[in-house]
């Protein structure tokens, strides 16, 4: 890219803002069929509560000779005992229910975060207090204790029954947001808060909150489930108003009119299905949750992420797509790197090639120790004695020239073309944060080296422009490293690697040490900002499960060498090395029947004690004589309906070729 590409850096109109791009990544987790199912039958009990007594006029109360009658075309659930239509029941029932469901919920999540978050992050005596309520009513059974509240209460209407439910039904959600607060009140983001000097209040709503959304859902939904079990209990024991209509006061005059007897089935079934209908409706929804916050919880159709048509900031060219032919943007060519000299020179990368196209994610996988940050490093030519690349050709075809080989880039080269074509977002943040700097002047650095013509002001613009692009609050520029969040100095190091908009992001395990939650935040930041710039991201970890993912190809690295790679979906669905398929064997379904995991048996190799044959052998369960003398080549496999991009390194499938 350009050095004056950098100093215009007022992106086109047609860029994608940041807010659409937010929405579209909760949409995104909208998408999940449980979520639309949960939704969907959540939107029919809504609709039904709020205008469904307004659309059926049938008084639920009033009376007729139509007594004890199935579902027909005049009554669609039936009639009671008196004739009343239970249509109507259920109608006016749903509100009744939903309300105080949602009402008692309200009110216990409202009581648990305010214990559960007090408890956590004050502590001392407060936390020993509050838990010490919390543990009593999670020790007395609940309904027995919201029987004996309704019991004695004076007045038992919906409101009443709602305040018990909730009174009961709050402290599981206390207890489970105090061990999340403890959690976090130690994290760096909170200590920098507190030597702002923010308030304790701000910090628990603005600081603290905002990272236990997921748990509240849940909190909140299993608190609706929990209300409308209990209202429905309480109305068939008769300890609520049961004058008005609920689905527990139906149960209620169907047991009192003795309906299971009589068999008039209608009258008991609706309620029952009902109830069991949100319940099912909110478990989705719940689950739905966990799959947004947890994207490894998904099992709805596999979709690998596409390189699309995007545009990038003027006065770049639209990036066609990545599957186009001739659209390489970087070819590794039969590269070697060693560590040391001689015959006991470890051979970290051992003949890698690989190629990867404008505006794709190339996923590299494999154990600790297969040659995995190496390659980045070597790709990048940040490798230090010594380590030393002895073999090989890196090329990069820029869009407006012939390809390039880094490995013959000289020194003045070198610092121009790294950073502004190709950047590296390292694993550990605050390693790579220099720790006396402010975030401002490291990000500054790159574009004081890269654009000596910007002025002090179009930097300072540019700056902001690329924290708030990666979700940065721009406030936070004049802090120091140890003053973020592992997630902001991960979000630090991204808004680094892409200042100047480079052409190939290199990604070294970049959420290792982050939790679930924050890692996958960052995944969609970086996807987000892939479809928007157009750059294509070399993205290395040993979580072949994460690269399902995301990755549009996947190759799999084994003791310094390429043995298998192929789309991620094919990879997922087929794959041939008997590592690849290990790896993929070794983490637990989370969804569908639970299986004996196996595992990989032995250890990785010592790279300094090289083989004759096939490196993985002595761990294979499918080893043949001939892979103890034969190195397997890396190429298309013997079956006639693979697809030729899909190769593999085992001489199961190339019919003895090998060196």
């Amino acid at each position: 890219m350009a050095v004056q590409a950098v100093a215009g850096a007022t992106p086109e109109p047609a860029a994608r803002p940041e807010a659409v791009a937010a929405r579209r990544s909760w949409f995104a987790g909208l998408r999940s069929a449980k979520t639309i199912t949960g939704l969907a039958i959540l939107g029919v009990f809504v609709v039904a509560g709020a205008f469904g007594p307004m659309v059926w006029r049938t008084d639920p109360s009033a009376l007729s000779d139509d007594v004890l009658q199935p579902p027909s075309g005049a009554h669609w659930f039936g009639t009671t005992q008196t004739g009343q239509d239970i249509f109507a029941q259920v109608l006016v029932g749903t509100r009744v229910s939903l309300l105080v469901g949602v009402t008692a919920a309200v009110m216990a999540t409202v009581l648990s975060l305010i214990v559960g978050l007090t408890a956590g992050y004050v502590g001392g005596l407060t936390d020993e207090l509050l838990s010490a309520l919390a543990n009593v009513f999670l020790v007395i059974p609940a309904l027995p204790l919201v029987v004996v509240l309704a019991g004695y209460l004076p007045t038992r209407g919906s409101l009443t029954v709602a305040v018990v439910i909730s009174l009961t039904g709050w402290s599981w959600g206390a207890r489970i947001l105090r061990a999340q607060t403890l959690s976090i009140r130690r994290r760096d983001f909170i200590e920098a808060a507190r030597a702002t000097g923010e308030r304790p209040a701000r910090i628990l709503l603005f600081e603290i909150l905002p990272n236990e959304m997921a748990i509240v859902a849940s909190s909140f939904l299993f608190t609706i489930v929990f209300a409308i079990l209990t209202q429905a209990g309480l109305a068939f024991l008769g300890l609520s108003d049961v004058t008005t209509w609920s689905w527990g006061g139906i149960l209620y005059w169907a047991q009192n009119n003795q309906a299971l007897q009589s068999g008039a089935w209608w009258w008991f079934v609706p309620p029952g299905l009902c109830i069991a209908l949100i319940g099912t409706a909110l478990a989705f929804v719940n689950f739905g949750i966990d799959e947004y916050v947890n994207p490894r919880l998904r099992v709805r159709g596999f979709h690998p992420r596409k390189s699309r048509r995007v545009r990038r900031t003027a006065p770049k060219q639209v990036v066609q797509d990545a599957g186009a032919a001739g659209d390489v943007l970087l070819e590794v060519t039969g590269l070697r790197v060693d560590y040391g000299d001689g015959p006991n020179a470890v051979h970290a990368v051992d003949g890698v090639d690989l190629v990867l196209r404008r505006g794709e994610v190339l996923g590299v996988a494999g154990e600790s120790g297969s040659g995995k940050s190496t390659l980045a490093y070597a790709i990048t030519r940040l490798l230090r004695p010594p380590g030393q690349v002895v073999a090989g050709e890196i090329r990069y075809w820029p869009t407006s020239a012939g390809p390039v080989d880094v490995l013959k880039m000289s020194d003045a080269e070198l610092r121009a073309f790294r950073w502004a074509q190709l950047a590296i977002v390292f694993q550990s943040a605050m390693n790579s944060l220099n720790p006396v700097l402010r975030l401002r002047e490291q990000l500054g650095d790159a574009l004081i080296d890269h654009g000596p013509g910007m002025t002090p002001g179009q930097r300072q613009k540019r700056i902001a422009e690329v924290m708030t692009m990666v979700g940065l609050p721009t406030d936070r520029a004049d802090a120091y490293p140890h003053e973020l969040s592992g997630g902001m100095r991960q979000r630090a190091l991204i808004a680094m690697a892409l200042v100047l908009e480079p052409d190939i992001l290199v990604l070294d395990e970049p959420t290792t040490a982050l939790d679930v939650v924050v890692q996958r935040q960052i995944l969609t930041k970086i996807m987000n900002l892939r479809e928007q710039l157009g750059f294509a991201v070399v993205f290395i970890t040993h979580d072949l499960s994460l690269l399902i993912e995301v990755a549009d190809r996947i190759a799999v690295m084994y003791a310094g060498r390429i043995i298998e790679t192929s789309t991620a979906k094919q990879l997922y669905e087929a794959p041939r090395h008997p590592y690849s398929d290990g790896l993929l064997h070794s983490f637990p379904l989370l969804h569908g029947p639970r299986r004996v995991l196996t595992g990989i048996p032995g250890a990785p190799p010592d790279l300094r004690l090289r083989s004759a044959g096939c490196a993985f052998q002595p761990r294979c369960t499918q080893a043949m004589a001939a892979c103890t003398t034969t190195i397997p080549l890396l190429s298309a496999t013997n079956l006639p309906t693979e697809a030729p991009d899909h190769q593999v390194a085992c001489l199961l499938y190339q019919d003895g070729e090998g060196r």
